[in-house]
């Protein structure tokens, strides 16, 4: 199979061509897995994670991708939930243990043996890849596989992110960083609370144009003040600033939800600190967000049936995957990026 395949770490800055298009032997399913024949994947910011080192592959090389959608071509003796021709789909959860008390209780996204697809284990960047069918979810008809594949993660995470600020209908919003989980989060937001009010925050105009395109009631530069304290904002920024500034427009008892595996360093020529009564002050609250469970996936892809949410896409080929992960550190971005592979 052809696959695009991470040799070395690297900044991706200095080496704008870090993957290699490559010939790999079709990957066979065990007992309990299907084979995919995989369709579209989406590319992620957490790639560039991968790449650069902020969290690395356990093992190179590796073939990245974990917003996979495609149509299972084989399956293991000891499946029963998808037949072949099934439309499948795969997010950044690969696995877990599914015996530790986070994974008796729903929350394997907390397991410590969180198996990632496309770091831990082989992705989507790629023909062919294999999974358990018990991390595999059905793709509805409604969209088109490039469409599917960021619900895969942006949506999921961003979903999963909005659960996490326990946003409340009428409630303030602010989206920190304008890329494929927040302009899905928007979509929603505006659905699920039709009468709150969300504020985007991003460096380019073009992101925050596409916000209020989008329906954001206001977007500005990110060190820009808010014209109302909010009640919630989610950062889905690779960076730390934005998390400073954000603090800035909580209001009392607000909560900020950081959606993002790793941060990139601290630029060392603007030093951040935080100041207790601007940043912190009236029990305001911080919470990350640790991967997604499988729960999340299955609730968010009702939801986006539900609501028709499409995202936008740009589509590149499998061989041009360096081009789009490029344009990602870039910050040349309006919506998702996917590679259409089959």
């Amino acid at each position: 199979m052809k696959a695009m395949i991470l040799k070395k770490l690297g900044s991706i800055s200095e080496n704008k061509t870090p993957l290699e298009l490559a010939d790999l032997p079709d990957p066979i399913p065990g007992e309990s897995e299907i084979l995919i024949r995989v369709s579209a994947c989406g590319v992620c910011h957490t790639e560039l994670d991968e790449i650069e080192g902020r969290t690395p592959p356990h093992t190179l090389p590796v073939v990245p991708g974990h917003q996979i959608v495609g149509k299972v071509e084989r399956i293991g003796g000891k499946t029963g939930t998808f037949a072949i021709g099934d439309r499948v789909g795969v997010g950044w959860i690969h696995s877990s243990c599914g015996k530790c008390k986070f994974c008796r209780e729903g929350k394997e996204n907390l397991c410590l043996e969180f198996c990632a697809t496309g770091r831990d284990i082989n992705g989507g960047y790629a023909q062919y890849m294999t999974v358990s069918e018990h991390f595999a979810f059905g793709i509805p008809d409604t969209f088109s596989s490039s469409e599917a594949a960021p619900l895969l993660c942006a949506g999921a995470v961003g979903y999963r992110s909005l659960k996490l600020s326990v946003l409340k209908d009428g409630q303030s919003l602010g989206l920190t960083g304008f890329g494929a989980s927040a302009h899905l989060v928007l979509q929603m937001v505006r659905y699920k609370f039709p009468n709150s009010k969300i504020y985007v925050f991003a460096r380019s105009e073009v992101e925050r144009e596409f916000a209020k395109e989008l329906g954001a009631v206001w977007a500005g530069p990110t060190e820009e003040r808010s014209p109302e304290k909010l009640d919630c904002i989610i950062d889905t920024t690779p960076v730390w600033k934005p998390i400073i500034e954000a603090l800035k427009n909580l209001g009392p008892g607000g909560r900020l939800v950081i959606n993002a595996i790793r941060k990139e360093e601290i630029d060392k020529d603007s030093l951040l600190t935080i100041d207790y009564p601007e940043h912190l002050w009236m029990e305001k609250e911080i919470k990350s967000v640790a991967n997604v469970s499988r729960r999340d996936i299955r609730e968010f892809l009702e939801i986006a049936t539900e609501i028709s949410l499409k995202p936008e896409v740009q589509k590149f080929a499998l061989e041009n995957a360096n081009e789009a992960l490029v344009e990602l550190k870039s910050k040349k971005i309006r919506g998702a990026k996917v590679l259409m592979i089959d």
